[in-house]
């Protein structure tokens, strides 16, 4: 029996079945590249669901994680952690916050999103001031509170009662929003491109009018980056595309180029609603992560990243335009930086298993989109590599 078979089957006898997982077994990974226990490489161009911004095993988050590792590993949050301050400091200094609460994921930061909306609305309305209204096709975690606010009913399957108070309307629709709001309304949260709703980019002018409504209504307005942010699309957040800033943002996934920490970063007068006691989180921010953030966050914002992201996305984006012309299933293709999505007219599950085979990794969101998420440090010969492995499979079809 091989390596690969050995672990799939132990896998199989006792991790618990939450993924449908395909028949890769990671060992190693380096850049843009993943390697098995068996030696096979894949082109990377899923980055660990855009987790892997800076490439796999980036050596700075290597080397940071490495010394942290030796110093002190955990310690409590009832003391100050010089690391985590200094991603603090980082992550206001370069964005509209003040004040950033840590934790571990994605879900979690929005969870915090959710929790300090909720609490300053009803310390400056009155308690009936409590609804979140979010977007359809939204995706914004897995815990039972972000499930109850993602606009997606197939992740609501088997956990009902959802937790009260949310509402949804499509994603670009500012009518649409306007009439949704109440007097019971607190916060609007979007995310600025809907990831796995399907690489979804707003009209122009959108997140603006939101911004606007917001305002003129008194809500609060969250972005939801956790895909999106850290660089992903471009600019190191996605709401700088747009001259908007929000009162809050979530971020997670790339913030420490692999290892998990998650964030929400508010403005002073909203972030004073979260004092001491009313909500916390056993390992976020901790020595090893916050090292890992800081790390990361500089590599981003000093190593020409972002230019090389803009550069690599708008040739990638270009060459799938490309292939439009010549495959009569490709819909459109749409996205920002290196977040692109192919949206087919056929499904895709079957393509990207097939990509899988010939040493490609890419996934499929909502049955019939493609999405390409490659690491931000691509070059233009691996994006020509990956395309030629795409094509190969269009011809088939």
């Amino acid at each position: 029996m091989n390596d690969a078979q050995n672990w799939i089957d132990r896998g199989l006898t006792h991790v618990a079945k939450t993924y449908g997982r395909y028949p890769l077994v990671a060992a190693s990974g380096e850049g843009c590249w993943l390697f098995d226990v068996d030696g096979k490489k894949y082109l990377d161009f899923l980055a660990g669901v855009a987790v892997n911004n800076l490439g796999h095993c980036h050596p700075k988050v290597v080397a940071a994680i490495q010394e942290q590792a030796a110093k002190l590993l955990h310690c409590s949050n009832y003391f100050h952690i010089p690391q985590q301050i200094e991603l603090a400091e980082l992550l206001c200094r370069n964005s509209f916050g003040d004040r950033v609460f840590f934790c571990n994921s994605g879900a979690e930061a929005n969870e915090a999103a959710m929790k300090l909306v909720r609490k300053y609305s009803a310390e400056k309305y009155g308690e009936n001031r409590f609804e979140v209204i979010t977007a359809l096709a939204s995706f914004h975690g897995r815990t039972i509170g972000t499930i109850s606010a993602t606009g997606q009913e197939k992740v609501k399957a088997g956990f009902s009662p959802m937790v009260p108070g949310f509402k949804y309307v499509p994603f670009g629709d500012i009518q649409a929003l306007r009439t949704a709001i109440n007097p019971n309304t607190c916060a609007v949260m979007l995310e600025p491109v809907q990831g796995e709703g399907g690489v979804n980019v707003p009209p122009a002018g959108y997140l603006q009018a939101v911004r606007e409504l917001c305002d003129e209504k008194e809500l609060l307005l969250v972005f939801d980056e956790v895909q999106v942010g850290c660089g992903r699309t471009g600019t190191l957040f996605a709401y700088q595309h747009e001259g908007v800033e929000p009162d809050l943002m979530t971020l997670a996934k790339a913030l420490a180029g692999g290892p998990p920490i998650g964030a929400m970063i508010a403005r002073e007068q909203y972030a004073e609603a979260l004092g001491p006691g009313s909500h916390g989180s056993t390992f976020g921010g901790n020595p090893l992560m916050a090292a890992a953030g800081v790390a990361a966050m500089k590599a981003l914002i000093e190593d020409g990243v972002l230019e090389n992201c803009i550069a690599m996305g708008d040739y990638l984006r270009g060459q799938l335009e490309a292939l439009k012309k010549n495959y009569p299933f490709i819909v459109e293709v749409r996205g920002r930086g290196l977040i692109l999505g192919m949206e087919l007219s056929i499904e895709g599950g079957e393509m990207v298993r097939t990509a899988l085979d010939r040493g490609l990794l890419i996934n499929c969101t909502v049955g019939k989109v493609l999405r390409f998420l490659p690491p931000l440090t691509v070059s233009r010969e691996e994006i020509d590599q990956m395309l030629e492995i795409l094509e190969g499979i269009f011809v088939e079809y």
